[in-house]
């Protein structure tokens, strides 16, 4: 038992040898323009490339994907819409859209769907 420990230990320790030395030897030695500036179809940008994203952008983005889920939250309700208690069904699903309605207005309220700000 303990010598299988003692192989189990020392093929641990010699994989992890082997994965800090591989990792030494694949880093990039030479560092070029060319290879640290961003790619943008060919040209070189002109502008600075270490431009922030628009916070509207991000916004919208995050929106969609909370939209997205509910998508996917939604479809299986309504497959066991047959299988289920109608008054329970149906608060669940009132409950769940509401609490979106009331995220959307928010937002809406707050700015974050309007670009031209």
């Amino acid at each position: 038992m303990k010598l299988l420990l003692l192989l189990i230990n020392l093929i641990w320790l010699i994989s992890i040898l082997i994965m800090i030395i591989s990792s030494m030897l694949s880093k990039k030695s030479i560092s070029d323009k060319e290879k640290i500036s961003p790619f943008e179809c060919g040209f070189n940008s002109k502008n600075n490339y270490r431009n922030t994203f628009s916070i509207q952008f991000f916004l919208i983005a995050i929106i969609f994907l909370i939209f997205d889920v509910e998508i996917t939250l939604l479809l299986p309700l309504i497959l066991t819409l047959n299988s289920s208690n109608l008054k329970v069904w149906f608060t669940l699903v009132t409950y769940f859209i509401l609490i979106l309605i009331l995220g959307l207005l928010y937002e809406w309220k707050f700015g974050a769907l309007d670009w031209l700000n």
